[in-house]
Parts: C-alpha cells; sequence; structure tokens
C-alpha cells in the first residue's frame, strides 16, 4: 500500500510553521493514541504513521529533502542521505519523544502498552553523531571516490573495552530499580492517571552500577582519540549532500552503539566549467573571423580537453553540446551533457591597416544589414561605430 502524503497525514498546508505542525501532531496523537483505543490496530497505525509524519516534517532538513523528492528521498531511493526509515519505527521511538512534544508528562509510554525497543529491559547507550565536510574536485563527483579522513572523537577505552569497570567484578545491581533498567510511575494524562514507565535516573537504564571504575576512563568507557575512516562516495553527488557511515561516531559510554559519521559533500569550484545538474556549461569566447569563417577549437571536459568544429557563421549565444560528457545521475543511468555556450570576442583596439578591411567588409552585401530585422545592425557595423 502507497504511503500517504505527510501533509496529509498531519491535515496541514505544505507552507504550514514548525509550530502548526506540532499542534497538528499533538491532536492527532491524542486522537489515535493507545490507550485511548485498546485493541483498535487501526489506530494504533494512524498513530505511528502521524509520529513518522512529524518526524520528517519538524526536521528541517529532512522536510527539504522531502519536499524535493518525496518518500524516495527517504527510504534511499533518492540518494537516501540522513533520510527517515519508515518501517524501523517503533512504539517505543515515539513515546520516547513525547517530552518534548507534551511538556515531559509521556516520557514512556501508557497503561502497559508494550512497544519493543528497551521497554521490559535495560536501555542500550548511544554514542553521538560526528558530522565533517569533504571537498571534492569535479573529477571526484564525475568517477565517484574513496576519502580516508582523520578524525578526533570518542573511541572505546583499550584498557576496560569499553565498560567503564575496572574488571568483571566491578558491579552491583542497581538499588533503584532492582536490575530493571526503568521505574514506574503513574501520572496525570488526557485520559487520567496513568502508569508510565521512565528510565532509571541512578544506573542510566543499564539496571547495573559500577562499584569500581576504571583509572584510565573513571568509568565512562570512552576516551578522547583518533580513527582513520575510510567513506565510499558515488558518483554525482552534489554540494549539500548529506551521507551517513553507520557506527563511525562517537563511541558510547559503557559498551552501548556508536553513533554515525554525517558526511557532507563540498564542490571544489572550477574555473572553466559551471555544474547545472548534470550538465556542465563552458562559456567558449571565440574571435569574429572563427565566428564568420567556421574552424576548429578546444574545450575544456571533466578531465582532458575536446577539439570542436565552429561552423561558419555561428551567432553568438549559440549552444553546442557534448553529449555525455557531464556528470552521472546520481543512482541512475545516464550522464549529463556539456553544454558549450559561444561568445564572440570583439577587439577593443584596431590598427589603420585592420579599420581600413573592416571598412571594406562593411560595404560589402553579405555584410549590409540583416532583412527583416530594421534598424539591427550587423557587427561590422556594431565595430565600426564602436571605433568611431
Amino acid at each position: 500500500m502507497a504511503k500517504r502524503d505527510y501533509y496529509e497525514v498531519l491535515g496541514v498546508d505544505k507552507s504550514a510553521s514548525a509550530e502548526e505542525i506540532k499542534k497538528a501532531y499533538r491532536k492527532a496523537a491524542v486522537k489515535y493514541h493507545p490507550d485511548k483505543n485498546p485493541g483498535d490496530k487501526e489506530a494504533e497505525e494512524k498513530f505511528k504513521e502521524a509520529a513518522e509524519a512529524y518526524d520528517v516534517l519538524s526536521d528541517q532538513q529532512k522536510r527539504a529533502r522531502y519536499d524535493q523528492f518525496g518518500h524516495a528521498g527517504m527510504d534511499g531511493s533518492a540518494g537516501g542521505y540522513g533520510g527517515f526509515s519508515g518501517g524501523g519505527f517503533s512504539m517505543e521511538d515515539i513515546f520516547r519523544n513525547f517530552g518534548d512534544i507534551f511538556g515531559g508528562h509521556f516520557g514512556g509510554g501508557f497503561g502497559g502498552f508494550g512497544g519493543g525497543g528497551s521497554r521490559g529491559g535495560r536501555t542500550v547507550n548511544r554514542g553521538s553523531d560526528l558530522r565533517v565536510k569533504v571537498k571534492l574536485s569535479l573529477k571526484e563527483i564525475s568517477e565517484g571516490c574513496t576519502k580516508k579522513i582523520k578524525i578526533t572523537k570518542q573511541i572505546a577505552c583499550d584498557q576496560c573495552g569499553g565498560t567503564g569497570a575496572k574488571d568483571s567484578n566491578s558491579y552491583s545491581t542497581c538499588p533503584n530499580c532492582n536490575g530493571a533498567g526503568y521505574t514506574i510511575e503513574m501520572v496525570n494524562s488526557f485520559f487520567g492517571r496513568a502508569q508510565t514507565q521512565r528510565t532509571c535516573p541512578t544506573c542510566g537504564g543499564e539496571g547495573k552500577v559500577i562499584t569500581s571504575p576504571c583509572s584510565k576512563c573513571h568509568g565512562e568507557g570512552v576516551v578522547r582519540g583518533e580513527e582513520v575512516v575510510e567513506i565510499r562516495i558515488p558518483g554525482g553527488v552534489a554540494e549539500g549532500m548529506q551521507l551517513s557511515v553507520s557506527g563511525k561516531g562517537n563511541a558510547a559510554r559503557h559498551g552501548g552503539i556508536n553513533g554515525d559519521l554525517l558526511v557532507v559533500i563540498e564542490e571544489e569550484k572550477n574555473p572553466e566549467l559551471v555544474r547545472d545538474g548534470s550538465d556542465l556549461l563552458h562559456n567558449l569566447k571565440i574571435p569574429v573571423t572563427t565566428a564568420i569563417l567556421g574552424g576548429e577549437v578546444e574545450v575544456p571536459t571533466i578531465d582532458s580537453k575536446a577539439r570542436i568544429k565552429i561552423a561558419a557563421g555561428t551567432q553568438a549565444g549559440k549552444v553546442l553540446r557534448l553529449k555525455g560528457k557531464g556528470l552521472p545521475e546520481l543512482n541512475g543511468y545516464g550522464r549529463g551533457d556539456i553544454l558549450v555556450i559561444v561568445d564572440i570576442v570583439i577587439p577593443t583596439k584596431l590598427t589603420s591597416e585592420e579599420k581600413k578591411l573592416l571598412e571594406k567588409l562593411a560595404g560589402q552585401p553579405n555584410f549590409k544589414k540583416v532583412d527583416g530585422a530594421k534598424g539591427e545592425q550587423n557587427i561590422f557595423d556594431r565595430m565600426r561605430n564602436f571605433f568611431g
């Protein structure tokens, strides 16, 4: 079944502000919440659908990508850089974000509703993401490339293996949650008194506490260090695109899951070629004589030069196409073209002999005013007037 448009799911226009989107989500979350609709699978799906829509539309980067590519931009079929993955959004993930939406009242779920993740078990720490910029030449963008980057970040402590403890006997069961990793509380909600689960503040959801910390990382399980990361960049990427390298961000405390490395693409400016999507533009300057008589000229390509023919009588602004010499389509087929835009250069200084030749040519029939263009001067008339 095709996914519904995220704006339609929340009932807002594409021009809706962040506050309007947040209010629309609050309304949908209350309407379809599992505690208000016990056993109603349709309501549960709509509850998840609204959360997924809010996850994308409340994030400026994700929203911009969704507006450009639709659902394809979220699932990876249009590049898939940092988008929402859709199917992996659990009920626990939704409840984890409720503090921001409902002012902290619904931090861990309602009424014993189970949604997977850490509910009923211990929390797994996750390291934070890192963001780096990578500058690419036109050739690297054309062919794709592999970059090696040295990154300073949090890495697992080599003395304790990332656990933060001196040894395997340096733990005790958390006295606050008795090893569960969470506590159960009663809160006032929209639906009356409800039972909610919260991460244990004493052990951070791990269910145990360290009694003898590691002397090197002082119980954190991570230290500052460096790592060389190899990044494979596909051909056709563009300025501002973001690639995600899983597990190459900061290490997590106490042996949890590493964060991701987010790679932002920057393009080096090329002095001769300007990018326009997958096409490349080149402004070709040719002398008047070549425009009139024709000839062969050299133009730049991504990695070399190419010789092209200029037909006799070529006009300024004419576009010549080098098919398939542009950039590859990202995650697609085919390549763009190089578009050569002809620019005729008129000399700013003439010798007396050149002026005489110009005057002589200006009087010839083929250099008279163009038929059907009343008042329009030919190039030699313009040159003669320019030089007086």
